[in-house]
């Protein structure tokens, strides 16, 4: 081949070529200076605030097709995109506060009965015998006690945010870019869409299908101590996420910006409440709760129609006002979350997503070890109980058939049904709630015997919007543990021909579980509930864990189970799991 003889060293050597990506982040921390204002410092709060920006170059292939198409040799289609994260972390230590506005208990204080009017049989003043007493504010300071009891709060927020914007055709300079917007570099999440298009950065190709996305995550968490009496200690917390997705095509068109078929998605998760419910009876024959939910509908069709200020078209054939049948999404969501969250229908929120996380909670008390007879015989003794509970939209969609309809002037209603169609589509929301535990005792008595005893109960209710179904699940647990250590025990063994004489521990532990669970089907039409499934589960497991040495350890186990359940296609089974296991430690 020929060789260019005027290539000289230097040609090309400051040539940065074309760049592939660009990537950049910024992150500002921020403490906020609340210990500056006194009344204040028990306030601990830090800021985070992180930006990311990236410019990918398009692909050879996709930049020749808009080239060929477009009859432009420098056409290119890049993609920019952005992120940011707000993040917020406060922590309250509220006994600082109490302390500040003077909220103390009150010490005992010693006073002396007074004997000056006292005088013996010869008149002279008589010897003080009074012995001093102590003079406490008993009720003063329980009532402190409950005034502070919330010790700690501790709060998280997180947003996180992004864009993604395809079909961008502007390059990148060598220290960075300030297009599409400074902000845009920076994490804003200002729309830019349109902009972009009239000055002509956005790809005029029409058959460019790669798609504009916006995202948003935002979590909430919330946990709080409280300790209104000593040795009792209550853990609180609420939380709450929503997250979502806005997906579009789109064109433009002499620089104008014009969307296709955006379409948003997500799903949603809070903390609530639902105890008011937790113990109605609920079985296949009859369920007081369901029965709510089915009046309730009634009653929200009736306030949808009057806050909307919907024309007045008559009823149907059941009574509910025309547009908002029994069968409505809109009506039915906030029916079967009134109904089994125990809240009075006339006032509950009748939107579909939730502000407010409610607080669940986990109590532990140990107190009864102050008493006598419980420290003779008890090493350690406490109670427990626990309760949780979520409402969860596990999916929602744009209803793009409504956003069409209003598109055309025409009214937003079913064909089918003659009901308003709902902005969001929802297949189904879920309501669960669990004592973890109902109760709970642990104790081990000096003699080493150890006892657990806990009753546990769970429920999930999921209402699907596709068929009007309401399946049910309800579980709940029994368990009782025992063990035992024999301590030094002796063991005679050959090992090797010769005989040794082994001493250690041996630990005895035994659990016994029955779990009994069903699952119901309710149809809010037809009054025909379905077992579909269930089991009563026996499960045993026992071990036995002996140290033979410090580097020997022998471990025996059982495990039993047993199920029956509760469809009659399904045939009982048993399995039993046993063995032993010899492990050996070749280190110090």
């Amino acid at each position: 081949s020929e060789i260019n003889q005027n290539l000289k060293i230097w040609d090309g050597f400051f040539d940065i070529g074309d760049p592939n990506r660009h990537s950049q982040q910024f992150q500002l921390n921020y403490d906020v200076p609340l210990d500056k204002i006194p009344i204040l410092d028990f306030m601990n709060v830090q800021y985070t605030y992180t930006s990311n920006f990236d410019w990918q170059r398009g692909g050879d292939a996709i930049n020749e097709v808009v080239q060929d198409a477009l009859g432009d040799p420098d056409a290119v289609v890049n993609t920019i995109q952005n992120a940011n994260t707000h993040s917020i972390t406060a922590a309250f230590t509220m006994q600082r506060l109490y302390d500040k506005v003077g909220l103390k208990k009150r010490d005992a204080k010693t006073v002396q009965a007074s004997n000056a009017n006292r005088r013996d049989k010869a008149g002279n003043p008589a010897e003080d015998t009074e012995k001093p007493k102590k003079k406490t504010s008993g009720a003063f300071n329980t009532v402190i006690d409950i005034v502070t009891m919330v010790k700690r709060i501790n709060v998280n927020y997180s947003e996180n945010n992004g864009t993604v914007l395809p079909g961008y055709s502007q390059s990148i300079g060598f220290l960075g870019t300030t297009k599409p917007s400074l902000g845009f570099v920076f994490g804003s999440q200002a729309d830019i869409r349109f902009e972009a298009a009239r000055n002509g950065w956005l790809t005029p190709f029409n058959e460019f299908n790669e798609q504009f996305i916006q995202r948003k995550n935002k979590q909430l968490n919330i946990t709080a101590t409280a300790q209104p009496i000593r040795d009792l200690t209550i853990d609180l917390l609420a939380d709450r996420q929503y997250s979502s997705s806005l997906q579009e095509n789109y064109e433009v068109n002499g620089g104008v910006y014009i969307p296709q078929t955006p379409n948003t998605f997500g799903n949603f998760n809070i903390s609530t409440m639902m105890f008011a419910t937790a113990f109605s009876k609920s079985d296949e024959f009859e369920s007081e709760t369901f029965e709510n939910f089915k009046d309730n509908r009634i009653v929200v069709a009736n306030r949808l129609f009057d806050d909307n200020s919907s024309p007045n078209e008559g009823v149907d054939e059941d009574g509910f006002p025309l547009r908002y049948g029994k069968t409505s999404q809109d009506v039915l969501l906030p029916s079967f979350f009134a109904a089994y969250t125990g809240q009075d229908v006339n006032r509950v929120n009748l939107d579909a997503f939730r502000d407010i996380p409610i607080p669940n909670w986990n109590i532990k008390y140990t107190g009864l070890m102050r008493l006598g007879w419980f420290k003779e015989n008890f090493k350690r003794f406490s109670l427990s109980h626990g309760y949780r509970s979520a409402y969860s939209i596990n999916t929602f969609q744009t209803n793009l058939e409504r956003n069409q309809l209003i598109n055309e002037g025409l009214p937003p209603v079913n064909n089918e049904t003659q009901d308003f169609l709902p902005v969001d589509i929802i297949n189904n929301v879920t309501l669960t709630d669990q004592f973890n535990p109902l109760v709970r005792v642990d104790f081990e008595m000096k003699s080493s015997l150890s006892v657990l005893a806990e009753v546990r109960r769970d429920r999930i209710l999921s209402m699907s919007f596709d068929n009007n179904l309401l399946t049910e699940i309800n579980g709940q647990d029994y368990t009782v543990g025992l063990g035992y250590r024999f301590k030094d025990v002796k063991f005679v063994t050959k090992i090797g021909g010769e005989k040794q004489r082994l001493k250690g521990d041996l630990n005895l532990k035994a659990d016994v579980t029955l779990r009994d669970n069903v699952t119901l089907i309710r149809n809010l039409d037809i009054d025909n509930n379905q077992v579909t499934s269930g089991q009563n589960l026996l499960s045993t497991k026992f071990t036995a864990d002996y140290a033979l040495n410090k580097n020997l350890n022998a471990l025996f186990f059982f495990d039993y189970s047993f199920s029956q359940f509760a469809v009659s296609t399904a045939f009982p089974q048993t399995s039993i799991n046993t063995g032993f296991t010899i492990r050996y430690n070749f280190g110090n």
